[in-house]
């Protein structure tokens, strides 16, 4: 049998996944500063297959503007190249004595608005899990018979001060993260 707890407990464990993709998706969009994340969506052709880029090489950031691509295999820094300089990155790669240098191009101010909206759209898909989470939650609290219309709607007002706090979490990276890309 389910009880409040247990449903409060899954919502946020819920909102918890809609708040790490979120930062996930987050630390993928490029900010003034090299980030070895940057490259977590480059795919290389290697040994016969497509795999992401960090199960073929180490990726660093020793300068803040450019990439260091250590390939495990030197045979692949040829395909690794190749694959940073086709992705939509707009990445040119260069290629010198067993490591890949990625320098990373100055970011102009169309750039920079053109990130942020990229950026408040994911905050917002990040936002619509968060309410998906309150919504099943909700449903499963009205649908409990052996519970009375105090603790449900008691239940109810627990849900949306963990959405408010989950929102605010959400809102909070994306500030954060505007002033980190509009930075000059």
């Amino acid at each position: 049998m389910t009880t409040i707890a247990q449903i409060l407990k899954d919502t946020k464990t819920g909102m918890d996944k809609g708040l790490e993709n979120s930062k996930r998706e987050f630390s993928g969009i490029r900010s003034g500063k090299a980030s070895p994340n940057m490259l977590d969506s480059v795919r290389v052709e290697a040994y016969g297959s497509t795999v992401p880029l960090n199960q073929v090489a180490s990726v660093s950031a020793p300068e803040p503007r450019i990439l260091l691509v250590t390939p495990f295999d030197k045979g692949q820094a040829k395909a690794i190249e190749k694959a940073i300089r086709e992705s939509e990155l707009g990445l040119d790669p260069a290629h010198q004595g067993g490591v890949i240098r990625v320098p990373l191009p100055s970011m102009n101010e169309q750039r920079r608005k053109e990130l942020v909206k990229i950026l408040a759209k994911l905050a917002e898909d990040g936002r619509i899990a968060i309410r998906h989470a309150r919504t099943d939650a909700r449903d499963k609290v009205k649908k409990l018979d052996s519970i009375s219309e105090d603790d449900k709607k008691h239940a109810e007002k627990d849900l949306q001060k963990m959405h408010d706090e989950f929102i605010g979490k959400i809102d909070n990276m994306l500030k954060s993260k505007e002033a980190e890309i509009m930075e000059v």
